[in-house]
């Protein structure tokens, strides 16, 4: 995120917005499709719901940023917001969430999990570019599965 945000010329901002964008829509949608469900039994169900309304935040604002010029004068600041929230949803996972996971799930059950997002995350990349689906997920969060 730091080389977009430091990037000045409209095309470095778009092809560093590109990368970030497909990093983060593959690390939101293998947490929505593969871990919050495989976890949501294990008394995370409260943290859950907020994570989605987190994600549903960062789609809207990566849907702006990939819909907007890059220089323009609003897009750095847009990206700062982004990187803020995404950094801020990084901490409240790590704090809160995984710690729980961490108790309710064996050393195989997690390796299992991540090698199933791991998975689906290969599996969106190859699709192209799986930034451009975000743009269609901003009405509202993600059903908790």
């Amino acid at each position: 995120m730091k080389a977009a945000v430091e990037a000045r010329e409209p095309k470095a901002r778009a092809a560093s917005l590109a990368r970030v964008g497909d990093d983060l829509t593959k690390h939101i949608t293998s947490e929505e499709e593969v871990f919050y469900p495989a976890v949501k039994a294990k008394r995370t169900e409260d943290i859950l719901l907020e994570s989605l309304e987190e994600h549903l935040s960062l789609k809207r604002l990566l849907a702006d940023l990939l819909t907007m010029d890059p220089a323009a004068d609003t897009w750095e600041p847009k990206f700062k917001v982004l990187k803020e929230q995404t950094e801020h949803h990084h901490e409240e996972e790590e704090e809160n969430l995984f710690p729980r996971v961490r108790k309710a799930l064996d050393a195989s059950q997690l390796e299992a999990l991540g090698q199933q997002m791991l998975a689906l995350q290969q599996k969106l990349q190859r699709g192209g570019d799986p930034r451009e689906a975000v743009v269609e997920q901003t009405d509202e969060a993600a059903p908790l599965k």
